[in-house]
């Protein structure tokens, strides 16, 4: 495995979707290398941290459907929807 089959492959290797022969060759190739490892850490940071912005806690904030109107009015006049 190469580091472009790296990158090819490392949601199915998150996911645990890989056969049990390319999970194999995934990971003897990380092993070896640490710019993959890097690669690997990074986007399963990159995961976290887009499923982390959806999820509502009881600190988000809730915007008042009157600002969200308000906001979409100013940036197109001519569409504005009556308030």
């Amino acid at each position: 495995m190469t580091c472009r089959d790296v990158d090819r492959f490392v949601m199915d290797y998150l996911d645990g979707t890989l056969t049990l022969g390319a999970r194999l060759s995934f990971n003897a190739h990380i092993a070896l290398c640490s710019d993959c490892r890097r690669y690997i850490e990074t986007y399963r940071q990159t995961i976290a941290l887009g499923r982390a912005a959806f999820v509502e806690t009881e600190s988000t904030p809730q915007v008042p459907d009157e600002l969200v109107k308000a906001i979409l009015a100013s940036r197109n006049p001519d569409h504005a929807p009556p308030m």
